[in-house]
């Protein structure tokens, strides 16, 4: 549950230019006290509740306030005002699926998942699942080389398959559907339904909004911080096209 929830970004020193180490530092003590601060107000006042089994597409455009909101479900970001409730563990995915660049992509699947909470024991026994599911290895061993060769898509795509390899209270997807080819997208799809079918919350940001109808059956629609629309799919995402939204 979320309830009347407010993040506010403040940035400190604003407009001083760069200076030195020294006077950085001056500033960061001194900067309650510092006339030199700019705020953004990037969630308003949002309040929903998300119940098991459910996936909850959220859109908006850029800069909306969609992946502050995510980090706030997930503890990441600390609420200026109101509150977050959940029951259970909230996972963001690509922050406890971090991917080190100077090791290797097998090395990247067993820390990942030991960062999600598996025992290595469950690690090796979805090892190879996890990497056919990402497909990086169809064109060669890449999950023998390390991270620093990939591409953003090869990394985005085996970030999905660790996190999806584990079963989630409440599972967030930040563009994960974004990336590689539609094959790729129909067996995230099919994945997201299975997360729900096992009766965890998914929450997915996305600007496709094709993977947010073939994938969400509610979703939430903000802007400039504010939860403008909360209803099923359809009605929402083609409120949201109306709107110019794409």
């Amino acid at each position: 549950m979320v309830d009347d929830l407010h993040i506010v970004y403040r940035i400190y020193g604003a407009g001083t230019g760069r200076g030195n180490a020294t006077a950085a530092l001056a500033r960061l003590l001194l900067r309650k006290g510092s006339p030199n601060v700019h705020t953004v107000h990037a969630v308003r006042g949002v309040t929903f509740t998300a119940y098991r089994g459910e996936a909850i597409g959220i859109i908006g455009s850029n800069g909306s306030g969609k992946s502050t909101l995510l980090k706030a479900i997930a503890g990441l970001l600390p609420a200026d005002r109101g509150k977050v409730y959940t029951e259970g563990q909230p996972s963001l995915l690509g922050v406890n699926a971090a991917l080190m660049n100077d090791l290797t992509g097998a090395t990247n699947v067993l820390l990942g998942g030991l960062a999600m909470g598996m025992s290595q024991q469950e690690v090796r026994e979805r090892y190879q699942g996890i990497v056919d599911f990402s497909g990086i290895n169809e064109h060669g061993d890449f999950v023998s080389l390390p991270m620093r060769t990939y591409s953003s898509g090869m990394a985005a795509r085996l970030r999905f398959s660790i996190a999806a390899a584990k079963n989630h209270d409440v599972l967030m997807i930040d563009e994960a559907l974004a990336t590689g080819d539609r094959a790729f997208q129909k067996r995230s799809e099919e994945r997201i339904r299975e997360l729900r079918r096992e009766a965890g919350t998914v929450f997915l940001v996305s600007h496709n909004n094709t993977s947010i109808r073939d994938t969400c059956d509610r979703v939430l629609w903000i802007e400039q911080g504010e939860l403008l629309m909360d209803g099923p799919t359809e009605e929402v995402v083609r409120a949201y096209e109306d709107a110019g939204g794409k």
